[in-house]
Formats: structure tokens, sequence, C-alpha cells
């Protein structure tokens, strides 16, 4: 069954993706790691520790309904709007940027849970409602949901996770019909009010001026920029190696975390940053086949809302460390170093393949081949059909003779 074929594909997909950003991790920071700790595997080990939690997570709401997140979806968007409240009196500072809550050892990062939690709320929305066609309807209720996350995620701050939100829903609000026309208003409204965000912001106006002209100041504003662009472009077609890469020695600014993709430019080459823009090419088309084999109208919002989310970040970034795009600080999914991004991009996926799983039982057949025509035919199975083929064959003879009588009794 098709479904059954896209399942498989985003599974291996998911977990080549996974294997490669941990060995590029180790890559990346077994040096820098070495010098700080004296533990090579320092960042290994935590990024690993990670992944096992993922990996579990997503087996487990492989298996759990994705119906029974519609109930919790209150319940989600209550406690991602507090965590976000408590970031900003509570949260860890870093690089001038409060996003994170430390508890011990552990570090969490509330904005990743926001994504999910905003993306099934608005796939139960949309679900039990029609897709909004007016400017009016755009701006109660999702405008102001949106608007106050955002608002929030500005504070910290964190634009990157505020592009993410934005485009996650307005893919949903695309997929589930809404108007074209006062979608792109909405967006038009929303995108001013960034650019207002950025120039009031010395930082964010900086990193703007650094995209346009990054070797106007490649010692300040432009240096990551111009460093990311060094490292891919000395990597040739196949690289320099795998951990010869010199970039990640003190010269490329979080080059384990949103600059990864450089690394792999400079270490494996045009053949290395090519397959990884397939592995997200071929995660989304397992993703939206995932959401328009789904026949439910939540599955189907929700499997086009994950999928968005992790193919949308995976534009940014990689965008970003191209040259193509302003830095946001959006870290590429499945491959950059962050635990609570990771474990929450594996919980996606999780939700996905049960989507895929639910539809894929619900479209099972029973074969009644009439052998007496030569053919054979199928027909849907109903829960309570637990018949074998056989019994399906005797009944249907029963009614072919009965049938026969009837008609001799006419004549």
């Amino acid at each position: 069954m098709k479904s059954r074929v896209e399942l498989n594909l985003l599974v291996l997909v998911t977990l080549a993706l996974l294997a490669f950003g941990l060995v590029m991790v180790f890559s990346a920071t077994s040096g820098s790691a070495t010098v700080r700790s004296g533990n090579p595997t320092f960042f290994l080990m935590r990024q690993g520790i990670s992944a096992v939690i993922g990996v579990v997570g997503m087996i487990a709401l492989s298996c759990l309904s994705y119906r029974k997140l519609r109930a919790l979806s209150p319940a989600l968007i209550g406690s991602s709007l507090l965590l976000l409240l408590a970031v900003l009196v509570m949260g860890n500072v870093v690089n001038g940027a409060r996003r994170w809550i430390g508890f011990g050892p552990f570090v969490f990062q509330p904005s990743e849970l926001a994504k999910l939690a905003v993306a099934i709320w608005a796939a139960t929305l949309l679900s039990r409602r029609r897709a909004p066609q007016t400017l009016g309807e755009l701006a109660r209720p999702w405008g102001l949901v949106i608007g106050l996350f955002a608002g929030l995620l500005l504070l910290q701050p964190d634009l990157g996770t505020t592009i993410s939100l934005v485009v996650m829903v307005a893919g949903m609000l695309l997929v589930a019909g809404t108007a074209l026309r006062p979608l792109v208003i909405a967006l038009t409204i929303t995108l001013a009010a960034g650019a207002l965000s950025v120039w009031y912001e010395p930082y964010r106006r900086a990193r703007v001026f650094s995209f346009l002209d990054p070797w106007g100041d490649p010692q300040g504003a432009g240096f990551q920029t111009v460093q990311a662009m060094i490292g891919m472009g000395s990597g040739g077609i196949f690289g320099v190696g795998l951990g010869n890469g010199v970039q990640k020695i003190f010269y490329l600014p979080e080059s384990h975390t949103d600059m990864i993709f450089a690394i792999i430019g400079e270490e494996l080459g045009l053949v290395g940053s090519v397959a990884v823009i397939v592995g997200f090419l071929l995660f989304g088309y397992a993703g939206f086949r995932i959401a328009l084999a789904c026949k439910d109208p939540f599955g189907k919002r929700l499997a086009a809302g994950l999928t968005v989310l992790v193919c949308g970040q995976a534009a940014l970034n990689l965008s970003a460390v191209m040259g193509l795009a302003p830095l946001t600080g959006v870290p590429l999914p499945l491959l950059s170093y962050g635990g609570t991004a990771l474990i929450v991009t594996l919980l996606s996926v999780g939700v996905l393949l049960n989507i895929a799983r639910s539809h894929d039982v619900a479209e099972k057949t029973v074969e009644v081949p009439d052998r007496s025509r030569g053919d054979s035919w199928t027909r849907p199975a109903s829960p309570g059909d637990r018949r074998s083929a056989p019994a399906a064959r005797r009944a249907r003879d029963v009614g072919r003779v009965a049938g026969s009588r009837r008609s001799a009794s006419r004549s």
C-alpha cells in the first residue's frame, strides 16, 4: 500500500539524518570539547542522550493514536504560554538571549514545545470549523494567538522560531483551503511587523545589512556569513575529508548548531551537501504524501503542519548558511546540536508515523474472489467483519443460490 511506502521512507530518512547528525556533531565539536573539558565526546554524548529520548518518544507516539492529541490541545497551548513567560523571568542568558530554562545539568527550550503545541492547536481548530475566508476571520483567533506567541518569542529574543511558527501556520491554512487574498494580506502585515522588529533591534539590523554585503564588514557583523562561505567553498566536490575541516577550530562561531551545514560542505563537499538537501526533500515528499492520503481532517492538517515545520526550518537554515537569506538562528533539524529541538523533531516524526499507520489500517481490504467467473474483487473491511475469505465465499455462494431460486419461482 502507498501509505506503507511513505511510512518506511520517512523512517529511513529520519534515522539516516539522525545518525549523520551525530557523526557531524562529533566532527564539529571533538576539538573544542577536548580543549575545554578534556573529553572529545562531551557534546556527542549529550546529543546521543537526546537522540535516545527522542527515538523512544517517536516510537511511543507512533503507537499512540494521534486523535488523542486533539483533546490535549488546550493544555498544550496553555502550558506553552506559561513556559514562554517563565523563561523571560527565570531563563538562562546565553549570548544575550534568554531562551532556556535549566534543571541541573539539563536545559530545556520552551520555544521548541511551542511549535508542536501550536501545530496541534491549529489542526484542531481547522478540523472543527471551515478555513478562514476573510481578513476578519484570520484576525480572530488566528492573529491573536499567533501574535501572542510571536510577541513572547521576540522578547527572548528568538526571531528564527517566530518565522518558523508563522511559516508553519501559513502552510496549514493554505492546505485547509483559506482564501489566498486575505492570507497574502495577513502575511504582508506580518512581514511588515517583522521588518519593524528587525529595524528597532540593533543586532538584527546588523544581520540584515551583513547579509546584503557580508564582505563589507568581514571581521564584524559579516564574520559568520563570510566564514561559512569560506568553509563551503573550500570543500570542493568531495570535501577535505570527514574530521579534517579547519573552520570549526575557532573560526566559525556556532559551527555545531546553526552553522553545521557549513562544516558538512567543507568536509564532505558538494556531494555531502546535496545528500543532505535530498534527504530533506524526501522527508517533505513522504510527509506531504501522508497528509494527502489521510482522510481525517485533523490528521491531514496536522501532518501538513509538521512537515512544513521540519522542512521549513531546514530551508531557512540552509538558505542562511549559503548566504541566500539573513541569519536567524534557526537550527538544521536532526543535524544541529540541541537536545530540545532534536527531541521535539523526533516526536513530530512519531505523530506523522501514527497518521500514516492509521490510514494504512483504515484502507485495508478483504479479498473475496468469485472463481465461478474467473475474477476477483475487493471490498472495504468493516471493524466488525472477522470472517475469513473461505467463509465470505460460502456466504456469497449461498446468496447466489437463493437469488436463483427466487428468480425461478417468479418465472
